[in-house]
């Protein structure tokens, strides 16, 4: 039987995020997730494929904002910003207006980062839509890459696990489930067994899952200590490789928004691609 064991949110595009017991499920993800982002002067979003040490910056939810910490970094709070001109940004080619916060939180990041950097809020999270290709005309998204959740499994990690440490140069440490970023994370079928899900139940919440999850060079940076290394990539590109790009988890859009979901709930695959079709979306 399928179970979610873990639930994730990532308040600040690329930063560290949280564990969390439930989640509301909103339209264009989970609530809290993915609504602030870092950008440079040129609008454009500065994430830990270009800045590692990124990974290395905790924000905590807090009712008014944020709570922002870092190493060798005095901890500061930061409101929700409310009023003032939006500063248009672009997030993968896809450009919006967002809230940018306060000052001292911008210049908070650019000392960490030791770069010019704004943090920016998406006060209003209807603006931006998923590919067409792979979704409806009234599904949204906030600031993640392109979808409004990630699912993987605990079975595809331990698979994957198992081939890396086969590789002659492998460092003999299982990669932690933190590399990949994923919102949802479910135990109880074979390894890649999501590659052929199309729609789902979490508890009482309905999903889409519409696309497999192309995985880039962030996946290499250790969430612990921001160095990167060539894990896993090396062996996704081994055994998990089509149409140029590998591939691990799939890509939700929600069907009932306002529903909840919460570690332990029953999963149902409600809908499945056929045994004898390729690999999904190898686009």
């Amino acid at each position: 039987m399928l179970r979610v064991t873990s639930i994730r949110r990532y308040p600040v595009k690329s930063c560290r995020g949280h564990e969390t017991p439930s989640a509301v499920v909103q339209p264009w993800g989970l609530a809290g997730d993915r609504r602030w982002m870092l950008v440079g002067a040129d609008g454009e979003s500065i994430t830990a494929r270009e800045r590692p040490e990124l990974v290395l910056v905790t924000p905590e939810l807090t009712e008014t904002g944020l709570l922002l910490h870092a190493p060798g970094a005095h901890p500061l709070p930061v409101r929700i910003p409310t009023g003032g001109p939006p500063l248009l940004v672009t997030v993968f080619g896809n450009p919006l207006p967002a809230a940018p916060a306060a000052a001292p939180a911008s210049a908070w990041f650019s000392a960490v980062l030791g770069t010019t950097a704004t943090l920016v809020y998406l006060d209003d999270p209807t603006q931006r839509r998923p590919s067409p290709d792979h979704s409806l005309p009234g599904d949204r998204v906030t600031f993640a890459d392109g979808f409004p959740l990630l699912l993987t499994t605990e079975e595809s990690l331990a698979e994957l696990n198992r081939l890396a440490l086969t590789h002659p140069d492998s460092t003999g440490q299982p990669l932690p489930m933190a590399r990949f970023r994923p919102n949802v994370v479910v135990a109880g079928e074979p390894a890649w067994a999501e590659d052929r899900w199309r729609r789902l139940r979490i508890g009482v919440a309905v999903f889409r899952s519409v696309k497999g999850c192309p995985r880039c060079v962030l996946t290499t940076v250790d969430p612990d200590t921001g160095r990167r290394g060539k894990e896993p990539l090396r062996t996704l590109a081994r055994y998990r490789r089509w149409a140029g790009k590998t591939w691990f988890g799939v890509n939700l859009i929600p069907d009932t928004p306002g529903a909840v979901i919460r570690v332990g709930d029953r999963v149902e695959v409600t809908e499945r691609a056929d045994t004898s079709e390729p690999p999904p979306d190898p686009v």
